[in-house]
């Protein structure tokens, strides 16, 4: 029998998911002394997954990463397989036939909920649902969103909770020349949304949005922040936070606020509001969101690990439109372990168990690996956690029966599965730029996957 990992028997991986945890897991693979054929699957057309779909338009740097995948994917040992769902199409036993190990990378696609009573009004929605609809992405197209209300209410303060607020904030103009679904650029333009009020459980020292994304909201053309002063007053445990050299992002962040207690309206006619230490406790409505009302907080602890608590004080807002940002939750692909409670697949550095026992050569990296956290370099040392894993277990790895990339599109082929290729992908790459050329944006997403299969 050959050894895995030699010209003669490359050692063949399968990617379960395009965005940033699963190239950078391709990334380390390919550049091993090994020889190693690197597979990559997503269930839509396209690559990036959380790059395309996740990060604001209005933030077009953060996509610049999307180059280095590109190389990546430019690697005469690897291939992509796009259109395909793994769990559907192919399931993950059959991937075992194929591969000799399988790295799960495809993120956490739904919300945490709050828990709280009128959770599912009409009018309440998740960051998740709003972002992916802004930024073009097909299973969320038919989602209606009513901006016909004046007040906004966000729950979550994290960067994705920014993002929300930003888009909510912008005015059209400052939209128009960005990568954002056209059909979404069409409804805010009609947005009667002038104050948009965003809540954290916790105090102003240990909101977890970065310092770029509080900066922008007071740069905003039509938009002026608001804190109260109140809020910004801290307890002795959150000054001690903010003197400790490892949290110098929370120290900026407050200083940040701290300009805003200045900054003038200027006749900018929208609003934008923190509000601190408060907890939604129920989301009130007759058959839709009117008001949500808010325990009042007070944090006790250690510096770093204070921990919130109510003081049965109570407020409430009248709103018509109200988001959750409060994280992200992996879901379950058929025949993988899967921990629901912490929306994650329960893995030893990378390695997949349950209970107590490991499944040979199945791996996960990035959010499905650890939840939700970080920023999108952050899977870079996850992922190449997760190689580390996988080499160093080449010799217990069951050699798969069928070692053959062709093999994988003629049993793809012969359940009518349309496989998009790199080459394919790159035709859809460029009409979308041709497409948004017309209308002097950067590019115009297809938002159906009907449209990107007819690019090709």
């Amino acid at each position: 029998m050959s050894v895995l990992g030699t010209p003669e028997r490359p050692l063949r991986v399968a990617i379960v998911g395009s965005g940033p945890s699963g190239f950078y897991a391709a990334e380390d693979l390919l550049r091993q002394k090994l020889s190693i054929k690197v597979d990559m699957f997503d269930k839509l057309p396209v690559p990036f997954g959380l790059v395309r779909y996740g990060v604001a338009p209005d933030h077009p740097k953060i996509k610049n990463v999307t180059k280095v995948f590109e190389k990546t994917a430019s690697n005469p040992n690897f291939s992509f397989f796009g259109n395909v769902t793994v769990g559907k199409n192919i399931s993950v036993f059959e991937l075992n036939k194929f591969y000799d190990a399988v790295i799960f990378a495809y993120g956490a696609e739904s919300d945490r909920q709050l828990g709280i009573t009128g959770e599912d009004l009409v009018g309440s929605y998740t960051a998740t649902e709003f972002v992916a609809w802004y930024n073009g992405h097909p299973d969320f197209q038919d989602h209606h969103f009513d901006f016909s209300h004046e007040v906004a209410v966000i729950v979550g303060n994290g960067n994705v909770a920014m993002d929300v607020a930003r888009v909510l904030c912008k005015t059209p103009d400052e939209l128009k020349m960005t990568d954002i679904n056209q059909n979404a650029l069409e409804v805010l333009a009609e947005s009667k949304i002038r104050e948009v009020h965003v809540y954290g459980r916790r105090g102003p020292v240990q909101a977890s949005f970065t310092a770029p994304e509080i900066r922008e909201m007071g740069e905003l053309a039509e938009c002026y922040p608001i804190v109260d002063p109140h809020d910004m007053e801290l307890n002795e445990a959150s000054r001690k936070e903010l003197e400790d050299t490892d949290n110098a992002g929370k120290k900026k962040n407050y200083e940040i606020m701290q300009s805003f207690l200045t900054l003038e309206p200027k006749n900018r006619k929208r609003k934008f509001v923190l509000h601190f230490q408060r907890s939604p406790i129920e989301i009130i409505g007759q058959g839709r969101v009117q008001k949500v009302k808010f325990e009042i907080n007070k944090l006790t602890g250690e510096p770093n690990k204070q921990k919130v608590r109510g003081t049965g004080k109570f407020e409430e807002i009248g709103c018509g439109i109200f988001f959750r940002s409060v994280g992200y939750s992996g879901l379950r692909i058929k025949g993988l372990p899967f921990a629901a409670q912490a929306g994650v697949v329960p893995n030893q550095a990378g390695r997949v168990m349950d209970s107590e026992e490991i499944f040979t050569g199945w791996y996960v990296a990035g959010w499905i690996k650890r939840g939700a956290t970080g920023v999108i370099g952050t899977n870079k040392p996850d992922s190449e956690e997760t190689v580390k894993s996988l080499l160093e277990d080449i010799e217990q790895l069951n050699p798969c029966e069928v070692p053959d990339t062709q093999e994988v599109l003629k049993f793809l082929k012969d359940r009518e599965v349309r496989v998009v290729t790199f080459e394919d992908w790159k035709k859809i790459d460029a009409a979308e730029i041709a497409r948004g050329v017309k209308s002097g944006k950067p590019r115009e997403k297809f938002s159906r996957v009907t449209g990107m299969l007819s690019a090709i």
